[in-house]
C-alpha cells in the first residue's frame, strides 16, 4: 500500500471499515466536526464512543454516542447526549468567548474498577490534560487538571505543568515497579520544540511521548490522586521521516498476545509561519508495543505506518491528511477495531489483525520502568 509516495510495509494487516460517525448539520453543537473519540465497552457490553463535537468558534464539548453494528461491523452511532461541556476555568477562554473539552482516550482501570478519561482541556493558558471518571460511561466527574509535580531527582529540570500538552491515556493495568510499589500510569505528549524549551537531558528537542505515574495506594485512598503525578520518563521521540515533526499517543495502549499495544500518530511535512497560512502537515499512524518477559523489555516499534491518510475524507477536511487514533476495541483472537478522526471532519474505523509475532528489540527495564526511579 501507498499513499502521496509513502510506501507502508506492515506486519499488521489493516481494513478500512468505512466512516461511522459525520458531523450532523442539524445539531450546533457539532457542525464544525465530529471526531477523534475514546472508545469502551460498558458494564452493558456495548461499545461507547466519545467524540469530540466542535460547533462554532471551535468550541468543543466530549459526546456519548452507542455504536450501532451490523453483525460484526461497526456502521454508524446512535447519539446519546454530552459527557463533558467546557464549564470549568480550566476549560473556558473567555476572552474568545468559547472553551475546549477535546479528545478524550477512555480507559478501564481495572484496579480501582473505574473508567478514567483523559482529556484537553483547552482555556486560558492553552490545552493541558484533565480527568474526569466514570463508572458506567454515561455520568462523568470531573477530577481536574494533572497536576506533573517536579521529578524529585530533578532528572529532567523541566515543570510539565509550564507545558501545552495534548494526547493523555491511562494504561489499564498497574505497574509494578523496580522498588516493588504499584502505581497506574498516564502517557502523554508535552509540546516542546527548541532546545531552550525542551526538558534536559534529552537528544531530541521534538514532542515526544513521555509517561508520568502516581502510587496505586495513594489513588485507593483517593482518587484524586489521579491528578497527581510525581515521576516522569521519555518513552518514545521521532526515528523516522514520518515522524519528523512531532509523534504523540493515539489510542490508550491494549494488553494483547504482543505486549500492551497502541497505535501512535506520526507527523511530517511543514508548519505554517505565518498567519492565515495552512500547516502542510501529513499525519499518519504507527505501532508500539512493549512486551515484559522473565527479566526482559521486549520493544516494537513502526519502521513505517500501518494507516496513512488515502481517503477523500481523510485526505480533505478541516485539516487536511489526517488519520488521528484515538480509541481501540479488542475483538478478541487477534483483532482490533480502532477508531479514528479523519480530517478532522470525520470518525472512522479500521479493523486491524495482529500478527503472531513482531521484530522486538530488547530494552533495558530501567529505560522503561525509570518512570518509577
Amino acid at each position: 500500500m501507498s499513499a502521496g509516495g509513502m510506501q507502508i510495509q506492515s506486519p499488521f494487516d489493516v481494513q478500512r471499515l468505512g466512516v461511522i460517525m459525520r458531523p450532523d448539520p442539524s445539531r450546533e453543537e457539532e457542525v464544525e466536526g465530529v471526531l477523534n473519540p475514546g472508545a469502551a465497552r460498558g458494564p452493558d457490553g456495548r461499545l461507547y464512543l466519545f467524540p469530540r463535537l466542535v460547533g462554532p468558534g471551535n468550541h468543543s464539548r466530549i459526546g456519548i454516542a452507542r455504536v450501532v453494528f451490523d453483525g460484526d461491523v461497526p456502521v454508524g452511532v446512535e447519539r446519546l447526549g454530552i459527557a463533558l461541556e467546557p464549564e470549568e476555568p480550566y476549560e473556558l477562554r473567555p476572552a474568545e468567548g468559547t472553551g475546549g473539552c477535546e479528545d478524550p482516550r477512555v480507559t478501564y482501570v481495572a484496579p480501582i474498577g473505574l473508567y478514567v478519561m483523559a482529556y484537553v482541556a483547552w482555556g486560558p493558558k492553552g490545552p493541558r490534560i484533565a480527568v474526569a471518571i466514570s463508572e458506567d460511561l454515561l455520568s462523568w466527574e470531573r477530577l481536574g487538571l494533572v497536576d506533573f509535580q517536579p521529578d524529585v531527582e530533578a532528572r529532567y529540570s523541566v515543570i510539565f505543568n509550564n507545558y501545552h500538552n495534548k494526547d493523555g491515556a491511562f494504561v489499564p493495568t498497574a505497574l509494578q515497579m523496580l522498588d516493588g510499589t504499584l502505581a497506574l500510569a498516564l502517557i502523554h505528549r508535552p509540546l516542546y520544540e527548541t532546545e531552550d524549551t525542551a526538558p534536559k537531558r534529552i537528544h531530541e528537542f521534538v514532542p515526544s511521548i513521555w509517561g508520568s505515574t502516581c502510587q496505586l495506594d495513594a489513588v485507593k485512598q483517593d482518587v484524586r490522586n489521579l491528578c497527581v503525578m510525581k515521576k516522569h520518563a521519555l518513552i518514545a521521540g521521532p526515528e523516522h521521516p514520518w515522524e519528523a515533526l512531532r509523534i504523540g499517543l493515539g489510542t490508550p495502549p491494549v494488553e494483547t498476545n504482543l505486549g500492551f499495544l497502541t497505535f501512535y500518530h506520526g507527523v511530517s511535512g511543514e508548519i505554517a509561519r505565518n498567519p492565515g497560512e495552512r500547516n502542510r502537515v501529513n499525519y499518519v499512524a504507527g505501532v508500539m508495543a512493549f512486551l515484559r518477559e522473565e527479566q526482559k523489555m521486549l520493544e516494537y516499534r513502526s519502521s513505517s505506518p500501518v494507516l496513512v491518510p488515502e481517503t477523500e475524507e481523510e485526505t480533505q477536511g478541516v485539516v487536511d491528511n489526517v488519520v488521528f487514533p484515538t480509541g481501540v476495541d479488542d475483538r478478541g483472537n487477534g483483532v482490533l477495531d480502532v477508531y479514528y478522526g479523519m480530517a478532522d471532519r470525520f470518525i472512522g474505523a479500521v479493523r486491524v489483525r495482529l500478527p503472531k509475532t513482531l521484530d522486538y528489540q530488547e530494552r533495558a527495564l530501567f529505560e522503561v520502568e525509570r518512570l518509577e526511579r
